[in-house]
């Protein structure tokens, strides 16, 4: 069954599971002192840039924890959208592992701007106050948009005028960068990008992030809180083999491409059907969409999806790296069906 729910839905690309079986040939040093390792370390630093430190992780939630330790001590705070994946989905993970207190803002589109962000600043100096140290950003967004090369640096430049990290939450960075059409280091560490996770888990991957920190001022315990935050894994080169994979002849830029391929494929299929109203723009690999309430559950039983705001019956619709045209008609044709 065939889904679109989730890009955490979808199975391993096969370039993927043969990185797995290749690792498991041999013995290997522990704990990231591998070579499979050391080859990925390579890859993220011919993207990212050569003073780049890399670290691995289990999963989103955990990379997101790393890097916000990196950044806030536990009187410090974090601003981010309310729909932040480390506000609403990780269980208080972040303020549980750090002690940090997270800022929610209300924004229309996700992204987050120096206008929405300043009221939270006013503050700063009273001891009575927690003192904001992070702004935190999803790209691409939890409603799917993207922000642009400008929108990343304007908010970037406000950070660091006012003594802030920027983290980006790279969950979906690579339909991110598929999206804007520039180079993976264009889009992040040009722009001001302090410290960022990579998601692996959403575009092929069978398990693994990574945490990349650029700014010299966090690198020196983030092997630390690695490891404190129980993400250093001993078969390090299992995580690692995946990357190496995923970053050889651009294979994370061609999934990413065809998942958001997909998704605009399904957007301009349905955007004309009567009392269908798609609600964000679709940037990347996601749909936010309200259909007639009687059509949901009947169409969910078939495709699973999840929905988004219970109220307003807004439904969220997930294309992935193994999504077809043939599905997407399929999915379309039952749409028009039930309406």
């Amino acid at each position: 069954m065939k889904s679109f729910a989730s890009d955490n839905y979808s199975g391993i690309h096969p370039e993927i599971l043969k990185a797995i079986q290749n690792a498991n040939n041999d013995h290997q040093i522990s704990y990231g002192d591998d070579k499979y390792t050391e080859s990925a370390n390579k890859l993220f630093k011919q993207l990212f840039g050569d003073e780049t430190e890399v670290l691995y992780a289990f999963n989103g939630t955990g990379a997101n924890v790393i890097s916000l330790k990196c950044c806030t001590l536990p009187f410090q705070s974090v601003i981010c959208s309310q729909h932040a994946h480390i506000l609403v989905d990780e269980c208080g993970a972040p303020t549980h592992a750090i002690g940090c207190t997270l800022l929610p803002v209300h924004t229309e589109n996700g992204k987050l701007t120096p206008e929405l962000v300043k009221p939270f600043l006013n503050r700063i100096g009273n001891v009575h106050n927690t003192q904001p140290k992070v702004i935190s950003i999803s790209q691409s967004t939890e409603l799917g948009t993207v922000y642009s090369l400008d929108e990343l640096k304007t908010l970037c430049d406000f950070a660091h005028a006012h003594n802030m990290y920027v983290h980006l939450d790279g969950a979906r960075i690579s339909n991110a960068v598929a999206a804007l059409g520039v180079s993976m280091k264009e889009a992040t560490v040009d722009c001001g990008i302090d410290i960022m996770s990579f998601g692996g888990t959403k575009n092929g991957l069978m398990i693994g992030e990574a945490v990349l920190v650029f700014n010299d001022e966090l690198k020196a315990n983030a092997p630390y809180f690695q490891k404190q935050s129980a993400q250093l894994f001993s078969k390090n080169r299992f995580i690692a083999a995946q990357f190496e994979a995923l970053l050889t002849n651009d294979l994370w830029l061609q999934m990413a491409k065809k998942s958001n391929e997909m998704a605009r494929l399904l957007a301009d299929k349905i955007k004309e059907l009567p009392k269908v109203k798609i609600t964000q723009k679709v940037d990347a690999n996601a749909l936010f969409i309200i259909i007639p309430e009687h059509a949901i559950e009947p169409l969910r039983k078939l495709y699973p999806f999840y929905e988004w705001d219970a109220q307003t019956h807004e439904q969220r619709w997930m294309c992935s790296f193994d999504t077809t045209p043939e599905e997407i008609d399929e999915f379309v044709l039952k749409l028009k069906e039930l309406i």
